[in-house]
């Protein structure tokens, strides 16, 4: 390739696509490490809790092309530093509960956790938008331990209720259809869609906490016969747990 002009060299692109890669990893440690952060929380929930509030976790990284379209649409220039300042959701983590109140929950939970400083919160549960889109939106910054320092990476969590994920996901694939307006017909419907997912995720969590007065001894009783972990069965010596209690009164005293 010619060095002549404004001609870009075979070096110069080589720097290039090693300084994206640089910068595309940190957004992929970044997500691993939240993405490892939430599912150690859902196996605890798992083995340790009555209930476990996360349906399912899943995550992304944006990819160039996106990035770009992006960049394009907010007009940001194609500036690595620049580009570091203003997007924030390059690397992105979902989780789906199963009721309002869960949401609310974990997100205290990853505020407690003293490795992520939150950046920005937007409650769309408590204040919807006006299509009627629901979610808690949160922007944490991960410390991501590199071979010769240690960088804190923005993430972006999203939690939702199953409900509230169903509506958004389809929300979405009828609006892709359309590159200019969407009717206002099918505004107003979205949104009657929208809040009669609201009025059912209620009623759901209500039946929820209906439901756990409604514990039998014999359910009782088989909480103590055996301990799982990672899928593996182990009997548990009720000499073991006596002491254990006996040791928890003393504590108490």
């Amino acid at each position: 390739m010619s060095n002549q002009g404004n001609a870009i060299t075979m070096h110069q692109l080589k720097e290039a696509k090693k300084e994206l890669t640089r910068f595309m990893m940190k957004y992929k440690f970044a997500l691993d490490e939240m993405t490892t952060k939430i599912e150690i929380l859902e196996e605890e929930f798992s083995y340790v809790h009555d209930y476990n509030p996360i349906e399912s976790i899943s995550s992304r990284l944006k990819t160039p092309e996106s990035l770009l379209q992006k960049l394009k649409r907010k007009q940001i220039p194609l500036n690595i530093n620049v580009i570091e300042k203003n997007i924030k959701d390059i690397a992105g983590v979902r989780i789906n509960c199963s009721f309002q109140k869960d949401i609310f929950a974990i997100k205290e939970m990853l505020e407690s956790h003293d490795d992520l400083k939150v950046i920005n919160v937007k409650d769309y549960i408590s204040k919807p938008k006006p299509n009627g889109y629901r979610s808690m939106h949160m922007i944490v910054e991960v410390p991501v331990y590199l071979s010769n320092c240690r960088e804190h990476i923005p993430v972006e969590i999203q939690i939702r209720t199953v409900a509230m994920d169903f509506w958004a996901s389809l929300e979405h694939k009828i609006f892709y259809k359309f590159e200019a307006a969407v009717p206002s017909q099918m505004l107003d419907e979205l949104k009657k869609v929208a809040d009669q997912s609201a009025a059912l995720d209620k009623q759901m969590e209500a039946l929820h906490n209906q439901s756990l007065r409604f514990t039998t001894k014999s359910d009782e009783g088989d909480l103590f016969k055996a301990l799982s972990i990672d899928q593996e069965q182990f009997k548990l010596p009720n000499e073991l747990l006596q002491s254990l209690s006996s040791f928890q009164q003393d504590d108490e005293k």
